[in-house]
């Protein structure tokens, strides 16, 4: 049985872990529901109890210790089987409770999660649900290491340690800024592009990958103006540049409706982004996991 002083050390070492992962106080604090100072308070009692410094303070620099390493090991393992006697417990009798961590690319976090996120919300208002923004290759990883209980990217990968079930799609899009020549074409094909004044993804993404990959197709080139490795810089790129980009089609919709940025449908083949959700091979799915599925597959049947 787990006596109330052996939860309370399990929230301190969730703290701890919190501020690791974000190296901020104020940051660990707001995950967790406590001031700042009670962070403080918490890791100099964990030293304090240990008689060792786990984190150096300072002004401008932070840093964990090799002490604070090891014990960070720990304190994950501890709380991965913390969670996980909450989740079998929980699954037993199937109620919808307790933490639910999605890892998920901006694109998708910023623009196309949120409502059904919210929808999520109002269903089980006893799940307390968190988004972690990552790139592609950390939100795997997060998966893989039960950091994170799902993950949603784009062109989802088989990997080692996860399996993937098929999401939804988005469509993909031209933006420019309005007064582009492109910007009152009411589709487009990609040759029309050839030569273009072009913002791209960073090379390492999945949805660069793929754009490259079209190009090479269409057997077109276009003028790469800058690198970004984000959808929110890529959108101020092509206003700033005076050029264009390729990006999912509702990361764009405040934009269009303000009448910031001109979105031109692409015709032909090269129309859809695939998204998929990500889950830990041998991780149990929880009722909530089950029920935040549920809810992004009627986006697909939607789509």
């Amino acid at each position: 049985m787990v006596t109330a002083f052996s939860v309370m050390h399990i929230e301190t070492f969730k703290v701890f872990c919190d501020l690791i992962e974000t190296t901020s106080f104020s940051e660990a604090a707001e995950r967790n529901g406590i001031s700042q100072s009670a962070v403080s308070q918490q890791i100099r009692a964990l030293e304090d109890r240990f008689g060792v410094t786990l984190v150096e303070r300072g002004r401008r620099n932070f840093a964990v210790t090799p002490e604070g390493e090891v014990f960070l090991k720990a304190a994950r393992e501890i709380l991965e089987s913390y969670r996980g006697i909450e989740e079998e417990l929980g699954a037993m009798r199937d109620i919808v409770a307790g933490r639910l961590t999605i890892a998920t690319v901006y694109s998708i976090g910023f623009h196309e999660l949120p409502p059904y996120i919210e929808e999520f919300r109002q269903k089980f208002p006893d799940v307390d649900v968190q988004v972690q923004y990552r790139r592609a290759n950390q939100v795997y990883a997060d998966v893989s290491d039960n950091q994170a209980d799902l993950g949603l990217v784009a062109y989802p990968q088989e990997k080692k340690g996860v399996e993937i079930e098929p999401a939804w799609k988005d469509r993909l899009v031209i933006i420019c800024p309005p007064g582009h020549p492109l910007s009152k074409k009411k589709s487009i094909e990609l040759k029309e592009i050839n030569g273009e004044r072009f913002i791209s993804f960073e090379p390492d993404l999945p949805t660069r990958k793929a754009i490259d990959s079209m190009f090479s197709q269409s057997g077109i080139e276009v003028k790469e103006v800058v690198e970004f490795d984000n959808i929110e810089t890529v959108k101020r790129g092509v206003l700033i540049e005076n050029a264009i980009s390729i990006v999912p089609s509702d990361s764009v919709r405040s934009e269009v409706e303000s009448g910031t940025l001109a979105r031109i449908p692409i015709s032909g083949k090269f129309v859809y982004r695939p998204l998929g959700i990500v889950r830990r091979r041998t991780k149990a799915v929880t009722p909530a996991m089950r029920e935040i599925i549920a809810i992004l597959k009627q986006k697909r049947a939607g789509t």
